[in-house]
């Protein structure tokens, strides 16, 4: 299957990116390579071998999740750069007619 300058300047007007003419050439060349690699992959006989998500053995890598003491009502407030009485004051994002 070839790919055709007209269809890397579709692809190239919905990534939204201008190419030169030589571009145009190079990509098309390019993505033909790709595509036709793709393609030897799809003749692979997989029916024996299972679905994976990763191609290696992955673990939680996390720590432990153990609760800590939060800050008091007071100390939360007290680092709010604007605050009205025991409420944060932020600025309107919605707009009245």
């Amino acid at each position: 299957m070839g790919i055709e300058k007209t269809q890397v300047e579709y692809l190239a007007s919905l990534a939204r990116i201008e190419l030169s003419e030589d571009e145009l050439e190079l990509f098309s060349g390019q993505l033909e390579k790709i595509v036709g690699y793709v393609e030897k992959l799809n003749e692979l006989d997989l029916e024996n071998v299972p679905p994976t998500s990763h191609t290696q053995n992955l673990k939680n890598v996390l720590r432990e999740d153990t609760p800590k003491k939060g800050l008091t009502k007071d100390e939360a407030l007290a680092l709010a750069p604007d605050r009205q009485g025991d409420y944060f004051r932020v600025p309107r994002v919605i707009e009245s007619d």
